[in-house]
């Protein structure tokens, strides 16, 4: 009785053996089988996916076979290895080893968005809702329910994001997009607040960011930046107005059509540096780390006027008189090709970048503007030709 015993469980052993041996073989078999495609594809993993699901899917495509197996093989070995949601790239003579390689590197496909320095946040909106990777949430959403959803309510959003390309994987939100430029342009701020020149006259970054503004968006060569700033500050020292053009066109709002009038100078808004002391209530656009750098850490110097040559860069006066003659000399006789600012560089998008063109450098001058200052006045403008509209982005609003 107990030979015959041990003959039963000598032969279960090996057919034991022999099961366990052919069930290797066949996980083997199906995870070294090349992926049943013929050009690179990219397999889209919604969030909440299983592997198990994915694998059926595959299967149910032609993809794979054996897809039974291949969730035994996951089950028993990697049970505890998340599947992240995104697209991963399937290209021929992968095999399911190699794609399950990708899976637990979370090695995705990755897009980019590039936000512009200058850009406002209209624009910013629009460039996040034209992306076709982004999960959009935001859409219908009011500018304050969109800082509500970031988690800043009570923050106005202009100019409290940071212009960078930013990466991201498909199943991801156009409000986590955001959460990131957000979070980045604080660092940004914090750390260039830290190392602020010592005289500089702010009480808080926020103000310091208002400044960088007017800066970023009156610079049109990247070096005159601090120089920019330098006038700006110096004009507040002494009690003049900061009468800069971009301010003015930002309190217009959608009433702003290119032209920029004598009126519109005269026109009481809350952003009208020609009508208001200091600095406006806000930013007026986003800026790069530069234009914070360069107004934390403005030129010296005794520049209290600028104008435009007309290739981007700036003519800096001291007195009125040195401005007027600049204004005769690059306002009265343009040139053809005049331009306030260098021409936009367009780059060329890829297949996995989704990066917008920067809009159209602004090119013309106040309507009915005099070219040269009225002899005598403590508070002329510091300015250069007033922005066009900016292309294929809708003009800035003011708060409400």
């Amino acid at each position: 009785m107990r030979r015959k015993f041990l003959l039963l469980l000598e032969t279960g052993l090996v057919l034991a053996g022999l099961f366990a041996g052919a069930c290797a073989w066949k996980i083997d078999s199906a995870l070294e089988q090349p992926l049943n495609i013929a050009q690179e594809e990219l397999l889209e993993v919604p969030k909440g996916t299983t592997p198990n699901r994915t694998f059926f899917r595959l299967e149910a495509d032609g993809v794979i076979k054996d897809a039974f197996w291949l969730r035994v093989y996951w089950r028993f070995n990697l049970a505890g290895q998340p599947l992240h949601s995104g697209e991963y790239r399937m290209v021929p003579g992968m095999t399911v080893n190699g794609l399950i390689d990708l899976w637990k590197r979370g090695e995705m496909v990755q897009y980019s968005l590039t936000l512009v320095e200058g850009w406002n946040f209209h624009q910013v909106r629009a460039a996040l809702a034209k992306d076709e990777k982004l999960e959009q949430t935001l859409n219908g959403l009011s500018d304050s329910q969109v800082m509500d959803k970031l988690g800043h309510s009570g923050i106005f959003p202009e100019g409290r994001f940071f212009p960078d390309t930013y990466r991201f994987v498909r199943g991801m939100t156009d409000a986590d997009l955001l959460k990131k430029a957000y979070d980045r342009l604080d660092e940004v701020l914090l750390k260039e607040w830290n190392q602020r020149a010592a005289d500089v006259p702010y009480t808080e970054p926020y103000q310091a960011l208002i400044m960088a503004s007017l800066v970023e968006k009156e610079t049109g060569v990247p070096q005159e930046r601090r120089q920019i700033a330098g006038v700006f500050v110096r004009r507040m020292e002494m009690g003049m107005l900061l009468q800069t053009d971009p301010t003015v066109i930002y309190g217009l709002g959608d009433r702003y059509n290119g032209k920029l009038t004598r009126a519109h100078l005269k026109e009481p808004t809350p952003y009208n540096t020609y009508m208001i002391a200091g600095l406006p209530p806000t930013p007026i656009a986003m800026v790069g780390r530069e234009a914070i750098h360069a107004a934390l850490n403005p030129a010296d110097g005794n520049s209290l006027y600028f104008v435009a040559r007309g290739d981007g860069s700036h003519v800096f006066s001291d007195d009125l008189d040195a401005h007027n003659n600049a204004v005769r000399e690059y306002q009265i006789n343009r040139r053809a090709d005049y331009r306030s600012s260098p021409a936009p560089t367009v780059t060329p998008s890829t297949e996995d970048s989704q990066a917008p063109i920067p809009a159209a450098s602004p090119d013309t001058a106040p309507e009915d503007m005099p070219p040269v200052a009225p002899q005598g006045s403590a508070q002329e403008p510091a300015q250069e030709a007033a922005p066009a509209p900016e292309a294929d982005a809708p003009a800035p609003q003011s708060p409400q």
